[in-house]
């Protein structure tokens, strides 16, 4: 088979993922990331669905259970801290509702996936391509700082802001939509006594402008916490990399809320381990183009908002692999194509529940919030348990898996 040696750029959930099967399949992957090692921290992070077939068939299910946050359900409170309304994860429908059954801290699972692939798969860390030139030969790659080298193919698996992506199919402002909302999650100790719990804390619009949201959670068995801000997209255009500038806006955003907010604040200054960003769709018509395609958020984020973008990237991962080692006769471009076929219908709707979500966000006022909070109520009873969520659910659930191990067999058999 052609196309055997491919670089992968990303090595956070979908880069490595993709890597697994790539090795199994046979072919020879190799992996750049511009972090020096793999990527700690970010929010917790759910498998649902199609996704846990996925690990499943990964051997990884059991150690992603034990690495579980801890998490067994969310209650929204008021600004004196009472607690007004229970949501045990089973009122979600366990994979798909806020709270999802399995629930782990992204880095634990990049942590996860690194040390499945490291053996066996080239990394290059410190690193990032500069330009992709294809021929007939190949795709020509140049990086920052490695000498160039010629792939196969390239597969840009590198999030929102795909280095990838811009180099293959240009300005990113096309691409993506913004939600109206950033996102800015950090790490704290546990000292607001979750005891398991996430607690949800919503400051209602006014005339002059929408609400704010903030999540507080527990993970690592209750070891830790992470705390979750969502927030009207500011004027202000985000520099990702100016760190002081984004803690800036969060605190601005919430300077004169109540709540567990000024003692958040004054933790999210020292916190080590810190990211902000827009919540934004990437929405293509095509995910691949010559030698090069997409996978993950670079292909089609769902934004956090949806829940489903790890659960997305980790089925994406899996098809695309498959694909590529059962295709006919050694066509990549079949074979990007047919991923695409399969995983379209499930992006559409994790894409469609998210846009909706900055409603419950971002509440335009207090009657708004008080809608959420009885809707909320009704999900713990028949027969509207799991009604709220029923999008993200069937998202979730809309790739049916193929057993490509068995079909590359078959195809290796009909080409001798």
């Amino acid at each position: 088979m052609a196309d055997r040696n491919i670089l992968i750029s990303g090595a956070s959930v979908a880069g490595p993922a993709l890597a697994y099967w790539l090795r199994r399949y046979g072919f020879n992957p190799t992996i750049v990331e511009r972090a020096p090692a793999p990527r700690s921290g970010g929010q917790a992070i759910d498998v649902r669905g199609t996704a846990r077939q996925v690990v499943e068939r990964m051997g990884l299910m059991e150690r992603i259970r034990e690495a579980h946050t801890g998490a067994q359900g969310m209650y929204i409170v008021d600004s004196a801290g009472k607690r007004l309304v229970r949501m045990g994860s089973d009122a979600m429908n366990g994979s798909g509702g806020l709270i999802a059954e399995i629930e782990i801290l992204r880095g634990d699972l990049v942590r996860l996936l690194y040390e499945a692939t490291r053996d066996d798969v080239e990394y290059i860390f410190d690193d990032s391509i500069t330009s992709i030139a294809e021929d007939e030969q190949g795709a020509r790659v140049t990086f920052e700082r490695s000498a160039p080298r010629t792939f196969d193919l390239v597969i840009g698996a590198d999030g929102l802001h795909s280095n990838v992506r811009r180099l293959a199919f240009g300005d990113e402002a096309r691409l993506t939509r913004n939600l109206g909302c950033n996102v800015a999650v950090f790490g704290a100790a546990n000292d607001y006594h979750l005891d398991g719990w996430e607690l949800w804390h919503m400051i209602p619009g006014d005339r002059h402008g929408p609400g704010r949201s903030v999540l507080l959670y527990p993970v690592r068995r209750n070891t830790e916490a992470r705390a979750m801000f969502y927030y009207p997209t500011p004027s202000v255009p985000l520099d990702r990399h100016a760190v002081a500038q984004q803690k800036r806006l969060v605190a601005q955003a919430f300077a004169n809320d109540g709540w567990e907010l000024p003692r958040l604040l004054n933790a999210m200054q020292t916190a080590p381990e810190f990211y902000s960003d827009q919540v934004a769709l990437v929405q293509m018509d095509r995910w691949s183009r010559g030698r090069v395609a997409l996978l993950g958020d670079a292909a089609y984020s769902p934004s956090p908002m949806s829940g489903m973008g790890t659960s997305l990237a980790l089925v994406g991962a899996y098809v695309l692999a498959g694909e590529l080692a059962t295709v006919a006769p050694d066509d990549y471009a079949i074979a990007f194509g047919r991923y695409q076929e399969q995983l379209v219908e499930a992006v559409k709707r994790a894409q469609k529940f998210a846009s909706s979500a900055p409603m419950s966000l971002l509440p335009k006022s207090r009657y708004q919030m008080r809608m959420i909070h009885q809707v909320m109520r009704l999900m713990e009873h028949w027969p509207f348990k799991g009604l709220a969520t029923s999008g993200v659910e069937k998202a979730a659930n809309a790739v049916t898996l193929k057993e490509y191990d068995a079909l590359q067999d078959a195809t290796s058999l009909s080409r001798r």
